[in-house]
């Protein structure tokens, strides 16, 4: 009676202790820190982005610097803004970082060999002066370094400074111009600018016809106006063509510019278009012959000619003329002729052969060829 007593005490004993949560015999395997306490979770993250000094360095583009310094009185100096305006008169003097600088400026100053401009190149810097400044040398100004590997240089863009610098000067709104009238070629495969700059910034510049007479509004589509540039036909056609001229106004004044003839023209581009023609193709012994080399093409578009002919190994004496003229194809279409003419007096036996004319312009060459022969 006893020991089944003792039993059943037992087993009520356990079964409180399950109940109740006791903690598990010592034998069991403890647990591992944080095991079974891992909850879901819908925190972002974000990524980490290495740092510069950790990714490729080829990835890495150089940054473009500006080497250019304006230098102004009394010692002063700063680098200078995308566009400055000084007086007239005024002495400029810009300086560029680098033992091997090179300098662009306004062609005004380059066509005439001005004498108020110098270039020099010290040790570390190179430095433009332009003394007397006029309204005339409004323009951009730059610099850059060159490159030298060996012999062969390059221009260093990622060291280059410059600036658009406006000189006024009274009674003088616009830039000048060398003349009083010139052309602009309007040709439909490029834009075309009708060069009316001023010298002070915030002028306003009208475009006008001369006949019919009316403004002509620069709409910002088909005609914009750049004050670096002037007002600019972003896509030309022959309704343009006529005679224009601009009006700028500023501080109370006014003043008109010179007048501008505009031409339409429609040439293709690419090599120029060749043709050689004699004055005969079996001449006499004795006679004189001349041989033709035309070229068809755009207004604006220098040609140069290049002749082969039998005589020239032994030094024959001949006579070269290269001219050029506009032609009006009507509806204001304009082309230039360029022309080559060689004349050779008393044929001879040496003269005998063929004739070879090359003619280049900037898009190539065309070579062209006749035979001269005795009659």
């Amino acid at each position: 009676m006893k020991v089944w007593l003792l039993l059943g005490l037992l087993l009520v004993h356990e079964a409180l202790g399950e109940v109740t949560g006791q903690q598990p015999p010592k034998n069991k395997r403890p647990k591992e820190p944080g095991e079974n306490r891992i909850k879901p979770t819908n925190k972002k993250v974000k990524p980490k982005i290495p740092k510069i000094k950790d990714r490729d360095a080829a990835d890495v583009t150089p940054k473009a610097q500006s080497i250019m310094i304006h230098m102004m009185d009394k010692g002063r100096f700063q680098k200078p803004a995308a566009t400055l305006s000084l007086t007239a008169g005024q002495t400029l003097e810009l300086r560029c970082k680098g033992n091997k600088i090179e300098w662009s400026y306004p062609t005004y100053l380059d066509t005439f060999k001005d004498s108020r401009l110098s270039v020099k190149q010290n040790e570390r810097y190179g430095q433009l002066t332009l003394v007397n400044s006029t309204a005339a040398d409004t323009g951009e100004f730059s610099c850059w370094a060159q490159l030298c590997h060996g012999y062969v240089c390059g221009r260093d863009e990622t060291k280059t400074g410059s600036t658009y610098i406006f000189f006024t000067e009274k009674g003088e709104l616009f830039v000048p111009s060398p003349s009083y009238f010139d052309v602009v070629y309007l040709n439909p495969d490029k834009q075309a600018v009708v060069p009316c700059r001023v010298t002070v910034p915030s002028a306003k510049v009208t475009l006008h016809r001369e006949f019919p007479a009316k403004e002509i509004p620069a709409n910002g589509t088909d005609i914009v106006y750049d004050v670096k540039r002037g007002f600019v036909y972003l896509q030309p056609h022959s309704d343009h063509q006529g005679v224009v001229y601009c009006k700028a106004e500023a501080g109370g004044k006014s003043q008109i510019s010179v007048k501008y003839q505009l031409l339409y023209v429609e040439v293709p581009r690419g090599p120029p278009s060749t043709t050689i023609l004699a004055s005969s193709n079996k001449v006499r012994s004795g006679d004189d012959i001349s041989v033709l080399c035309t070229v068809l093409g755009e207004p604006d578009v220098e040609v140069e000619f290049r002749w082969i002919y039998p005589g020239q190994k032994d030094e024959r004496p001949v006579t070269i003329q290269d001219t050029w003229r506009l032609i009006h194809r009507g509806r204001g279409h304009t082309t230039r002729i360029s022309q080559s003419i060689m004349t050779i007096e008393d044929f001879e036996t040496t003269d005998v052969g063929y004739y070879i004319c090359t003619a280049q312009n900037l898009q190539g060459e065309t070579t062209v060829a006749t035979t001269v022969e005795f009659s």
